[in-house]
């Protein structure tokens, strides 16, 4: 850490970003705009110069003090190491560590404890922390996994909602509150050639709330694939499961695990790690 006290995390995704910069002996929080590094990678850096700038004149040091700190930067749309080291020289923070926001969820929900998480939002992965060594799995995107997540329940559902249309399967009082929304005839498939993972996930708060048979054997399939992911991370009975995101809480009555609530944010998760840079 340098002399004036300098430590930053932040925490960024395609909505919004968080920062908090502790100096000289003061703490300051700010929101700012996207920051999604593979979307936008210029938007990313002007949003993150900015609202570091700001926070930075509150505590009264300059961009040159703030690349002496120890920074965590844990981005979406941040994919390899390389992408993590290019955003660091754009912003002139030569010292920052810039990697996805994945770890900083990790640690932000378990704190210096092992245990494993299950974020579980729009997209999912798993993680376990062992020490301060981070195992992931998962996180590979809407078209190849992404399995018990909201964009996963969404798909999952309108095709069952064509098989219903073909006479395949059983309608429900479920499939058609899902069918009549903003669809009409047709509608869905075109709704596919032009949805993105988020579109699909609308969907996830009816299926995670209903009694249907369908909604819940999705949810069981999804909790499935939680408990296979926290197994296969080498989980041990004493370790804490943390589920986070929008929709890992509605997981917990179907996983038989012991589930903890999360110690804290990927922001707070952001500022631990940049304290073991």
């Amino acid at each position: 850490m340098s002399d004036l006290g300098i430590q930053f995390g932040v925490d960024g995704g395609g909505t919004s970003c968080r920062a908090i910069l502790l100096a000289k002996g003061q703490r300051v929080e700010g929101r700012a705009g996207p920051a999604n590094a593979a979307s936008d990678f210029g938007g990313a850096t002007r949003t993150l110069h900015g609202l570091l700038s700001e926070l930075a004149a509150q505590v009264g040091v300059t961009w040159r003090d703030l690349a002496t700190g120890r920074g965590y930067l844990g981005l979406a749309g941040i994919m390899s190491d390389e992408d993590g080291r290019r955003l660091a020289q754009a912003l002139d923070l030569p010292k920052a560590v810039v990697a996805d926001d994945q770890n900083s969820t990790i640690v932000g929900a378990l704190g210096d404890a092992d245990g494993v998480v299950a974020a579980i939002g729009t997209g999912s992965f798993l993680g376990r922390q062992s020490g301060q060594t981070i195992r992931r799995i998962g996180g590979w995107g809407f078209h190849l996994g992404d399995q018990a997540s909201g964009g996963w329940l969404g798909r999952r559902a309108l095709e069952r909602v064509m098989l219903a249309r073909d006479g395949l399967v059983e309608d429900s009082d479920l499939l058609l509150s899902i069918a009549a929304q903003d669809f009409g005839p047709g509608g869905i498939v075109a709704f596919q050639f032009r949805a993105s993972p988020g579109d699909y996930a609308r969907f996830a708060p009816l299926i995670a709330a209903s009694d249907d048979p369908f909604a819940v054997s999705l949810m069981r399939a999804g909790a499935a694939y939680i408990r296979a992911g926290v197994t296969a991370l080498g989980w041990q009975p004493d370790e804490p499961v943390c589920l986070t995101g929008g929709l890992g809480a509605h997981y917990a009555p179907f996983l038989n695990l012991p589930v903890a609530p999360p110690r804290g944010t990927a922001l707070d998760g952001a500022l631990t790690l940049a304290g073991r840079t």
